[in-house]
Formats: C-alpha cells, structure tokens, sequence
C-alpha cells in the first residue's frame, strides 16, 4: 500500500489502541444505561478491529502477507500475490531454442485476431467453429510458461503473438510462436507505471497491421514496430506529445487502425496518426477520456470513431475527428468508462459500468448533416466493471460486477442472472461464451437466454486473471501477470462439419 497511506493508517490504530481502553473503562464505571452498555459494546468491537488491524499490518510489514486488490471493493489477504518471477522468467526463456525469428506455423495462420477483442473489437470469434465439448481434464495444453506483468491481451498475426509486458523497470513489446510460445523478439523502453489498485504494468494490448504491430505503453510511449524483426518504424510519447497527463490507472486504451489512420487516446483528447510514419493527421476534444479503447462504427452511412470519455460518449468522423454526436453518459462517483460500448445495430450501442450506474442503450439518427443520440432505455441489471459485453442474437452477455447476466437488447429486460466466475473477461465463438474467470481458470457456457447452462470448466492459470483471452486458428491465448498459456480449441473434423451448418455471425458494424 502506499507510504503515506499506511503512515496515517498507524496513527490511527495506534491512537485507537491507546483512546479505546480508556473509553472502555470509562464507560463501565458510569451507570449501566442501555445507551451505555450499546456505546461499551461498540468500543470493545472498535478494539477488536483495531487490534485485527495492527496484527495484519505486523503480518505484511514482517511475514510477507500481502494486499492483492482481485475486482471487488475490498482487497484479499494472501500470502501468494500474482506477479511475475523474473528468474523463472529469464531462465524460460533461456530454454527456448536458438533459432531464425520466424514461426514455422506463421503459413498455416492468416492475420484475423489483430487486436484488443478481435477484428471489431466486440470480443466474438467467427474464424472457424471452436471444440465446444471440452474434455473433462480441460483442453489440450500447447504449452504454458512464465510472462511478465501487465493487462495486456494479445493481437495474433502470421503465427505470432505479440503481447505488452511489465520486466523490472521496463516495458515490453513481445512476439511469441502462437503453437510453440518461443519468445521471437523482444522491444524494451525503460518505463514503468504502478497504481495501489491494480498493480505495475502495461494495459492496453498491442494491433497487427499490415505487417508492422503498434502498441502504447501505460505511460504514453508508442511505438510501430516490424512484427517479423521488431526493428522500430517510428515512436513517440504520446502523452508528452499532446502535452497530457496520466490518468489515475495509467494509458489503458489500444491503438484502433482504420485504412492508414490509427487512433489514440492520451488523457485528454483524442488523436490520429498517419499509421507510417507518426505524422498528426487530426485532435479532436478536450475532454477527460475513458480507459476504453476506441471503436468504428458506420452510422447511417458515415463511418465514425466512438470513444468515451467523462461523463460523455461521442461521435467523430473518421476523416477529420470533428464532433457529430455526444451522448450523456455519467458514471457514479465520477469515475472514467472502463469497459467497450457493445454496438446493437448499425445505429445503437450499449453502455455499463459499475459503482452502481448500471446499463444503457442508446441510437443515433441523422437529419441531413446533423446527428443526433437519445437513449432508448436504462437499468441497473448489468454492471460492468472492467469486462467488456458480448451481444449475440439479441441479447448482451456480461458481467453484473462478477455475476455473469443475459439481457435483452431491445428492451433491456434481464433474462438470466447466475454463475460467479469472479472479476474475469469473456469472448463468444460457436454460440458459446468462452468466460476467462477471474482465478485463472476458463469455462464454457452455452450463449442463451434460456438460463445459464455451464457447459465445462478447468484450471488454465493460476493467481489473479483480468487479462482478456485471444482466439485464432483454433488457438485460444490465456495470460496474467504471471503466466502465460496456449491451448487448441479446433474441434474434430466432424464437429466442424456440424457447426457450419448454423449461424455464427457477429453484430453488425
């Protein structure tokens, strides 16, 4: 915790442990009111927490006790905290094969999965059917080895996953073998960007494009790298560039590439680059922005960047970044947006967060140039936290704090509520929902409004997961700030066979 918090923190217990027992004694000489044994009452379990207190604070200064904060409003007491060994770490890697820094698989993988969530950043996977029975002992394991911290997901191109990480005091943009996870090449800056909540590390996940792979650390350094050498293109500091800040929980949002743009929130505002060679094509706002990361829609036939920021989500044209719609959208005690608008049709959107706020949908319509948003309904049904909603065949799946939830989204009407899987993340493939639990482990469930249906569920990872999984080839990526791991979702020819003949279409965009 931070020093200037447990400074105040022990001044406290150490004037309760000192005012405490003389109230007690106090208050058991004078009459023996009611209102005096319910105030003796009251002081002895004060005690008693402040006694607690100080024993935990002796544990983690002396007995290695530690705070790990796991999505919930209260921090968990654990002895194993999940965070990167970086012995283990070196020596993994050290293990690895000495080879050219090429995948032999990179021909049997196309580049589909190329960033945060997938193609259209809603976290469904169409590529191909995915084993929806999995075995009782889990899936088959590819491999599994130690990582360095962070949140980052992975973008998956050509054989190659690349994936953002936390290595002593710096930042690193690495490249893996999706079907072995060798280590192909590694890029490093010096960087590193530590919040009391959520711990040190990168959080936005890198994007493929065209060969080169663009990711932005937690303190603005952005980069274009060659995804095949890892030779830099261009870099900058995107925060310094703007002339920003840092938000409290650092730069979280992943880079959005549309035809040779690619579009960036530092602190406040929101730029475009030209994707080759850094040059600024637009800054559009001067407003707070969100942890989420930007998202294209074409609204009524003009394609636009959806971002949002506090306390307002907004429309921006592609060409230019100027305004063409803003839509209220405030969250309790003020807090920035966190998780992606899920989009509903070509015109709507979805919104939720926690701290109470809850859900929203909302519609943009267009007279002439003008463009308009109005909300279509509201509720407390489903708030996210930090896991962004999936939206398949009418109904948003998503987290209600750490309860999975089903509701409608035309109406919002809440179909289902059940299944704790902690503060984790989930995709859709297979019209199934692919939940990455909190704990580690990974679950299956089957996406439907009936009623919540878990179909299998097994240990993947061990420690704390809010890192969000990654589908491409049959290969499903899974990592924490600990660990990593690889393992084959491609099911038997005969079920491949079965599943095309349904529909696995996505949202329209």
């Amino acid at each position: 915790m931070p020093d200037h918090f447990r400074i105040h923190l022990l001044y406290n217990l150490f004037a309760g442990l000192f005012l405490l027992p003389i109230a007690l004694v106090l208050l058991r000489r004078g009459p023996r009111t009611r209102l005096m044994r319910l105030l003796s009452v009251a002081s002895a379990t004060l005690l008693g927490f402040v006694c607690a207190s100080f024993l935990i604070l002796l544990l983690i200064r002396f007995a290695g006790l530690e705070l790990e904060w796991r999505g919930g409003y209260v921090p968990a007491l654990t002895w194993n905290k999940t965070k990167p060994d970086f012995t283990a770490l070196a020596r993994s890697r050290s293990q690895q094969p000495s080879t050219a820094a090429t995948p032999a698989s990179a021909s049997g993988h196309g580049d589909y999965w190329t960033g945060f969530r997938g193609p259209r950043r809603d976290g469904i996977y169409d590529e191909q059917p995915i084993l929806t029975n999995w075995p009782a002992a889990g899936l088959r394991e590819l491999w599994h080895q130690p990582c360095g911290g962070g949140y980052s997901s992975f973008a998956i191109a050509d054989g190659r996953a690349f994936t953002l990480e936390q290595r002593r005091s710096s930042e690193v943009l690495a490249a893996y073998d999706v079907e072995t996870g060798r280590e192909l090449w590694t890029n490093a800056w010096d960087a590193c960007f530590t919040e009391y909540h959520s711990d040190e590390g990168p959080r936005g996940t890198p994007t493929y494009d065209d060969g080169k792979v663009y990711a932005m650390g937690a303190t603005g350094e952005f980069r274009a790298l060659d995804a095949v050498t890892g030779a830099i293109v261009w870099a900058k500091n995107i925060a310094a560039d703007n002339g920003g800040s840092l938000p409290d929980y650092g730069l979280a949002s992943s880079p959005l590439i549309v035809d040779d743009k690619i579009i960036l929130q530092p602190d406040i505002s929101v730029i475009c680059y030209n994707k080759h060679d850094g040059r600024r094509i637009w800054k559009s706002l001067d407003s707070q922005m969100g942890y989420a990361s930007p998202i294209l829609m074409t609204i009524c036939g003009e394609r636009q960047v959806v971002v949002c920021g506090r306390p307002y989500t907004y429309g921006l044209r592609l060409e230019d970044g100027a305004e063409r719609w803003r839509s209220l959208w405030h969250i309790i005690n003020n807090e920035r947006p966190i998780t992606q608008p899920a989009v509903l049709a070509s015109n709507r959107f979805f919104l939720s967060a926690a701290y109470m706020t809850g859900c929203a949908a909302f519609e943009v319509n267009r007279t002439n140039d003008t463009f308009t948003a109005h909300e279509l309904w509201r509720n407390r049904s489903l708030k996210t936290k930090f896991a962004s909603s999936v939206v398949w065949q009418g109904y948003v799946y998503g987290f209600d704090e750490d309860i999975l939830v089903c509701l409608d989204a035309q109406t919002g009407e809440r179909k289902w509520k059940d299944g704790r899987y902690g503060y984790g993340q989930l995709l859709l493939a297979s019209g199934h929902l692919v939940v990455q639990c909190a704990d580690g482990s990974l679950a299956l469930l089957k996406a439907t409004p009936e009623s919540w249906q878990e179909v299998a569920h097994f240990p993947a990872l061990h420690g704390k997961t809010w890192n969000v999984p990654a589908i491409a080839g049959g290969r499903l990526l899974v990592r924490n700030g600990a660990e990593m791991a690889c393992y084959d979702l491609s099911p038997p020819p005969s079920e491949q066979i079965a599943q095309k003949g349904g529909s696995i279409t996505s949202a329209p965009q």
